[in-house]
Order: C-alpha cells, then structure tokens, then sequence
C-alpha cells in the first residue's frame, strides 16, 4: 500500500470519526433556523449569503452518501477541513450547558453533535 493510500485510509477514519451526524440527521438540521444563523458568512452577516459552516454540511452529506472508491482528492481536501475544525472547536468548549449554544450548533453544522 502507497503512502497516499496510508493517508487517504487515515483520512477517512479521522472523518468518520469527527462526523458523528447521519446525513438524514445533517440535512434536517440544515434547515434550522439555528443552523442558519451561526458562523462566518462569505459576504459578512448584513450580506446575507451562506455560511462557511452551512456550506460545509451540504458537502458534508454528499460525502457521506458517496462510496469511498468515488472521493476525490478535492473530497480529502474537505474531509481533512472538517476534521481540522472539529477538533479546534471541540478543544474551545465552553462551561455549563452547551445544548442551546451557538458553540454546539457552529459544530453540528460541521456533523458533529458534542452531546452525542
């Protein structure tokens, strides 16, 4: 096995360790209110437009209904984003209850529910 096989293995696995939403599960909490409101949004907040994070999601259950032999090195190249920002933002945790958080809900438009 070649070195990129190695890190493409390694890849996969730290993703799907990192993105513990279904995509049926991602996709409804696309449509959030919640969902809509967080993060760094391209044209700033007053410009409207999508999130980084809310775009990221849509790839994010792309990427999860496609078979691994189908990704592309540009899929890695996002797999390895997410999994980067999950990490980040995992390790700012805030104290006390995050479940209404814009913390909690910046992750999950990443796929990933710290209270999981």
């Amino acid at each position: 096995m070649s070195r990129a096989d190695d890190q493409g293995r390694d890849t996969y696995r730290e993703f799907t360790e990192a993105v513990n939403m279904k995509p049926g599960e991602l996709s409804t909490w696309l449509e959030t209110d919640e969902s809509k409101r967080v993060g760094w949004h391209k044209g700033g907040r007053s410009g409207g437009g999508e999130s980084v994070g809310h775009d990221s999601g849509r790839k994010i259950i792309n990427l999860l209904r496609r078979k691994r032999d189908d990704l592309s090195e540009g899929d890695y190249k996002h797999m390895r984003k997410v999994v980067g920002y999950v990490r980040r933002h995992m390790a700012q945790r805030p104290s006390g209850n995050v479940r209404d958080t814009k913390w909690r809900w910046s992750l999950m438009n990443w796929g990933h529910d710290p209270l999981k």
